[in-house]
């Protein structure tokens, strides 16, 4: 009986050490710890089913489906497959396996705003040039679209890579119908007469006819009183100064 107070200490000193064996224990990079046991880690694609023991290694489990392990792991469970979310402006670019995540990448016509290693979180629509811009740089799915404005003879609808001269309707012997600006082309028209001139110069031939048709009208018949006259001094044989009147 005396005896047994003396194993107090060591059974303490025993319990010590093993937690503090427990507490400093390194394992292998290829291992992981349990708390007890340094195990095996499962492979790639795989989950921990059991722990190892004294006398049987890990055992493990392929990862069911919509579920991945992309590095050696001593977990139990595998990481969910990631969605590309179309609300997100994404689409799938590599579907998920037993051993990769989903990669998603931004939809036609949009960038990525945030993204991980390889993959892309989130999206947003490429900017859109207005008329009387060019895009100067198209968008990517890295990156947003660049406009810039048009200069003074040039013209863009918003959807050109590059502002066009404004058509010069002289060179094509047309006339403008209306002038070009930075967003439209020039509009051209076959050439026309100048109605305000023609109806003007109706009007004055108009007004010289009324004038001078009395004055014409006086004249032939002043013209034709000396004819008659004149054939009358010839019948008679008589020559006679006549002055119509």
């Amino acid at each position: 009986m005396k005896g047994k107070p003396a194993l107090l200490p060591s059974l303490l000193l025993i319990l010590v050490m093993n937690v503090f064996r427990g507490q400093t224990q390194k394992c292998y990079r290829s291992e992981y710890w349990t708390g007890s046991y340094c195990c095996p880690m499962c492979p790639v694609g795989n989950r921990v089913k059991t722990d190892c023991t004294e006398t049987r290694s890990t055992s493990c489990l392929p990862c069911t489906e919509g579920t991945f392990m992309n590095q050696p792991t001593g977990l139990k469970q595998c990481f969910a497959c990631g969605n590309c979310d179309a609300g997100s402006n994404l689409k799938i670019s590599l579907s998920c396996t037993t051993t990769s995540d989903t990669v998603c990448e931004p939809l036609e016509g949009f960038f990525c705003l945030d993204s991980t290693e390889n993959s892309c979180m989130a999206a947003q629509e490429h900017t859109r040039c207005k008329p009387g811009q060019y895009i100067r740089h198209k968008g990517t799915a890295q990156r947003d679209a660049e406009c810039s404005g048009c200069s003074e003879g040039t013209y863009s609808n918003g959807t050109f890579t590059s502002c066009l001269p404004h058509t010069q309707c002289e060179t094509l012997n047309l006339q403008v119908i209306k002038p070009g600006t930075v967003s439209t082309d020039a509009e051209c028209g076959e050439q026309t007469a100048n109605w305000t001139a023609v109806v003007v110069g109706v009007v004055v031939l108009l007004i010289v006819a009324i004038v001078a048709a009395p004055v014409m009208l006086l004249h032939i018949k002043k013209k034709a009183r000396l004819n008659t006259a004149i054939k009358r001094i010839k019948k008679n044989g008589r020559m006679v100064c006549f002055i119509p009147t």
